[in-house]
């Protein structure tokens, strides 16, 4: 799929276009319109430039594949493969404070090639009921770090390049109302008072952890701005 057949796609979107219409304007087959448009951020979400750049993005990763298969194969304990790697990576989301299970999901859709799976793959790769899915799903959709399109019959969720930023910038917005709460507080209570002393001082540290959080941010999205420019 090309550029120009992405700025279509995203204009069919904009128009409120059905995937049949876009997919025969395009003289494409439903099917690849509708995982084109899946993959790259929904129907809410899909931006003709970060789909090409994820796109990119893909096609480097796929002819680095020979030798990210090297660890599969080789014999030095000391070289860590794709499954070690996935566990450690599930370890640290759930030493982070992430259930087991919904770690576990995560991973397995940040890890696939595609970085999406429907929801009967995640119930076949990981060997658990659809609810254990639908359950997992629903906490990591909440929190903006999977999204989900039907396709026909079956639920696709997946994740994209600007996880991570969404992730962030969530964060930086909870840290902003505990802030905002605690000041209030302060108010209330009054500083001269051991409560409103320790509400100002968390306020504080609450209102100079947000500004780092949102500036960090900001930095990143311009930082992914000009490298999907180059």
């Amino acid at each position: 799929m090309t550029a120009e057949d992405r700025r279509r796609i995203a204009e069919g979107l904009a128009a409120g276009l059905a995937y049949a219409e876009i997919a025969r304007r395009l003289g494409r087959s439903r099917s690849t319109v509708t995982r084109e448009i899946a993959r790259n951020g929904g129907p809410h979400g899909y931006r003709a430039a970060r789909a090409q750049h994820a796109t990119s993005w893909r096609a480097r990763r796929r002819k680095r594949a020979p030798q990210a298969d090297v660890p599969h194969t080789t014999d030095n304990p000391d070289v860590p493969t794709a499954r070690e790697f996935e566990e450690r990576f599930v370890a640290m989301m759930i030493e982070g404070g992430m259930a087991p299970m919904t770690a576990r999901v995560f991973a397995a859709l940040f890890l696939s090639e595609g970085g999406s799976l429907t929801a009967t793959e995640l119930v076949q790769q990981l060997h658990v009921s659809p609810a254990t899915i639908s359950n997992a799903v629903k906490w990591l959709g909440q929190r903006g770090m999977v999204a989900r399109e039907r396709e026909a019959r079956r639920v696709r969720y997946f994740v994209d390049v600007d996880v991570w930023y969404r992730t962030w910038a969530a964060s930086a917005r909870s840290i902003a109302i505990w802030a905002d709460t605690t000041r209030h507080g302060a108010g209330i209570f009054g500083t001269d008072t051991p409560t409103g002393d320790r509400l100002r001082t968390t306020s504080q540290f609450f209102e100079l952890l947000a500004h780092d959080m949102g500036q960090a941010a900001e930095h990143w999205r311009q930082a992914l701005s000009m490298e999907r420019q180059r």
